[in-house]
């Protein structure tokens, strides 16, 4: 269970899918800086879900399906669609539940996070089972919400800030998002196993 919990913690901060493995970054990059506390949070809790059911469900179309059938090489064709068909599905499953949180205009962000077909392939190339890919998944759900939530408090503070004309908007959030990396790396050494 201790090895659980740390493959969690790793995923989390320590690979993080969009500081260290730039899987996640499109959808930080594209939100505004007008953009409020619930559309992020929405984004994140999209996000998170949408990780969850793509790679758990590609996870086991790939193990069950493709690889008794020797259909291996199908299993990108077969992630894009899954991926692409539960967008639809859990935004309309998150209106559904949560109509506080603003899901309207989200399908664009979704369909271009490439962490949803990052984590199925990276999953399907290991050994792990279905549980740790899952752990995984939530996991690096938590961690692109952290990331997101960090970045748009970023942007939104050095909106006010005198910052020089040359660094104002992208230039500023990637060298926050190079400092942020670089803090996460620093909790490389906490966990051994």
């Amino acid at each position: 269970m201790s090895e659980f919990i740390l493959a969690l913690i790793s995923a989390a901060l320590i690979n993080n899918l969009v500081l260290h493995q730039g899987q996640a970054i499109d959808p930080l990059l594209h939100t505004h800086p007008e953009q409020n506390r619930r559309q992020v949070h929405a984004l994140g809790l999209s996000t998170l879900l949408l990780l969850v059911l793509a790679v758990g469900l590609g996870q086991l179309l790939f193990r069950l399906a493709l690889l008794p059938l020797q259909l291996e090489y199908l299993y990108l064709i077969v992630f894009l669609v899954l991926s692409m068909g539960l967008i639809v599905l859990t935004l309309r499953l998150l209106t559904g539940l949560l109509p506080a949180l603003p899901f309207d205009g989200l399908a664009p962000l979704l369909l271009t996070n490439l962490a949803l077909i990052g984590l199925s392939l990276q999953a399907s190339a290991g050994d792990q089972g279905i549980a740790q890919t899952l752990g995984w998944s939530v996991a690096g759900g938590l961690g692109f919400w952290l990331a997101l939530g960090l970045l748009t408090e970023l942007r939104q503070r050095s909106d006010n800030d005198d910052i020089p004309t040359a660094f104002r908007g992208l230039p500023i959030e990637l060298i926050g998002a190079g400092v942020m990396a670089l803090a996460f790396l620093g909790f490389n050494g906490l966990l051994t196993s």
